[in-house]
C-alpha cells in the first residue's frame, strides 16, 4: 500500500517533519521488518529479490563495489541465482543502503569516502540502475563514511561515521531531499555526556523521537581488526552513547550511557509499544530504550549475547513484526541467535544455529517465514583463509528451526564481499506506474 503524505517544502527538514502526523507503523502484507516507518511498503506476500550491496575485492571480477540482485522467488527457474550486478567503478568500503520513502530508489555508500550512490529500482526491479552519485557530503558537512540512510517524507537522513579532519568518530547527520539536493546538517552532541559519535538512527513518529547510536571513526574501522584490538588507545575510541532527539526540531534532548558501541536500533513494531532495542558490539549486551515515568528516554542493559569473554561481536539484529522476537548475528563465532522479547525487560535466548564461519547482516520477511544472512563485516575485519566465506544464504523459519534453502557464493561468482541487504518485488514495477 502507498501511504499518502502532504506535499513537503524544500527548505527546512524540521518543517517537513512538522507536517507529518504521528503515524502508527504501516501494516504491510510483505516486506522486511526494519525499514523506516515512512517507506511505502508495497511488497505483497513473497519477496522476489534480495538486493545485496557488496564490497569490491581487488582481482575478483571487476574489483568494484556493486549492487547485486538475487532471485529469491521459490517458483522461479532462477531461484537462488544472480540476476544482475551494477558496479560503481571503484572500491570505497561499501556498507549500508536504504530506500527512499517512495521506494523508487536505493541510496548506498561506502565508509572509505563520502560518495553516495543512487540506484533506480522502480523502472526494472530485477535490474537496478545507477542514476546518480552525490559527491558533496564532505564539502557541505565535513562528514565522511556515510552509513545509515533513513527515509523521512521526501527526505533522506544520512548518518555518517567519521569526519574529514582527524578521521575520528566525532561526526553528524546530513539531510537531503529525494532529488539528492543537500538541505541541512546536524552534528552529534559533544559535551554533557555526548561523545559526538554516530552509527545508526531510527524514528518513532508516535513519540516524536529519533534515537541514534554510536560506533567509531575511519582511523579505527579501516584498520586490520587484529592490530586494532591490540591497540589500547584505539580501543578507547569507540562510542558509548545513544541520543534521543526531538524529531520535529531535529535537536538532541538527552544522552544515554550505553557502553561498548551500540549498533543497530530496532523499535518494537507492535502497535502501542514504544520501546526500542540495540546490541552493544564490544560488551555483547542487549539494551532496552524506553521512557521513564517522567517521559525521559532511558537505556537499560537487559540481556547478554553469548559469552562476552569470547567477544562474539554482535553485529546486526532484526526484530519480528509482532515485537516478540529478535534475531541477533554474532560475527566472530558465526552464530545466529533468537531472543524471546515477550518481556522486553528480560529477553531470553530460545534458539541458536551456526550459520557461517563469519556472519554479519540479517534480514527477515514481514511474515517471519524467511531469513537472509550475509557474511562480510568490513574488508579489514573479515577473517582470512577458509574462514573468509562470502555469501548470501537464505533460510526458512518455522518457529523451531532455521533451514538453509539456497546460497550464493560471492567469491565463486566473483562478486566480492556480501554486506547489506534489502528486499524487492516485481509488484513494485506496476505499483509505480
Amino acid at each position: 500500500m502507498k501511504l499518502m503524505y502532504p506535499l513537503l517544502p524544500t527548505s527546512l527538514v524540521s518543517a517537513a517533519v512538522l507536517m507529518v502526523p504521528l503515524l502508527a507503523t504501516p501494516i504491510a502484507e510483505g516486506d522486511e521488518t526494519c525499514n523506516s516507518p515512512y517507506i511505502a511498503n508495497l511488497i505483497k506476500g513473497q519477496e522476489d529479490y534480495v538486493y545485496v550491496w557488496a564490497l569490491g575485492v581487488e582481482g575478483l571480477g571487476d574489483g568494484s563495489d556493486k549492487m547485486v540482485t538475487v532471485d529469491v522467488d521459490p517458483k522461479s527457474k532462477s531461484y537462488g541465482q544472480v540476476l544482475s550486478q551494477v558496479s560503481v567503478g571503484g572500491r570505497g568500503e561499501a556498507h549500508h543502503m536504504g530506500f527512499t520513502d517512495d521506494r523508487r530508489q536505493i541510496w548506498a555508500g561506502g565508509l572509505a569516502g563520502s560518495d553516495i550512490y543512487v540506484f533506480d529500482i522502480a523502472t526494472d526491479p530485477a535490474r537496478p540502475k545507477l542514476v546518480k552519485t552525490i559527491k558533496d557530503l564532505a564539502a557541505k558537512t565535513g562528514y565522511i563514511g556515510p552509513h545509515t540512510y533513513y527515509a523521512l517524507p521526501g527526505r533522506m537522513v544520512v548518518q555518517a561515521l567519521s569526519n574529514d579532519k582527524d578521521k575520528g568518530g566525532v561526526t553528524g547527520m546530513a539531510v537531503y531531499n529525494n532529488n539528492g539536493d543537500f538541505i541541512a546538517s546536524y552534528p552529534m552532541p559533544v559535551g554533557s555526556g555526548g561523545d559526538g559519535y554516530g552509527y545508526d538512527l531510527a524514528v518513532n513518529p508516535r513519540k516524536n523521537v529519533m534515537l541514534t547510536s554510536s560506533f567509531t571513526g575511519y582511523a579505527n574501522y579501516m584498520r586490520a581488526l587484529g592490530d586494532l584490538i591490540k591497540d589500547e588507545a584505539a580501543m578507547k575510541r569507540f562510542g558509548s552513547t545513544m541520543v534521543a532527539w526531538d524529531l520535529k526540531a531535529m535537536k538532541p534532548t538527552n544522552v544515554m550511557s550505553v557502553p561498548g558501541a551500540p549498533l543497530e536500533i530496532r523499535w518494537s513494531l507492535k502497535p502501542g509499544e514504544n520501546w526500542a532495542v540495540t546490541a552493544a558490539a564490544l560488551t555483547s549486551k542487549l539494551w532496552l530504550v524506553q521512557q521513564d515515568p517522567k517521559g525521559q528516554w532511558q537505556a537499560k542493559e537487559v540481556a547478554t549475547i553469548g559469552d562476552p569473554a569470547k567477544i562474539p561481536l554482535p553485529v546486526d539484529i532484526s526484530i519480528t513484526r509482532d515485537g516478540k522476537g529478535l534475531w541477533v548475528n554474532t560475527f566472530m563465532d558465526g552464530m545466529t541467535r533468537y531472543f524471546d522479547l515477550s518481556n522486553p525487560q528480560a529477553p531470553k535466548q530460545t534458539y541458536e544455529k551456526h550459520t557461517g564461519r563469519q556472519v554479519n547482516m540479517i534480514s527477515q520477511s514481514w511474515d517471519g517465514k524467511r531469513v537472509y544472512i550475509t557474511s562480510s563485516l568490513l574488508a579489514n575485519w573479515d577473517k582470512a583463509g577458509a574462514d573468509n566465506e562470502q555469501f548470501l544464504r537464505g533460510f526458512s523459519w518455522d518457529g523451531r528451526e532455521l533451514k538453509q534453502v539456497f546460497e550464493v557464493d560471492f567469491t565463486k561468482e566473483k562478486l566480492g564481499r556480501a554486506h547489506h541487504m534489502k528486499l524487492g518485488s516485481k509488484v513494485l514495477r506496476t505499483a509505480y506506474r
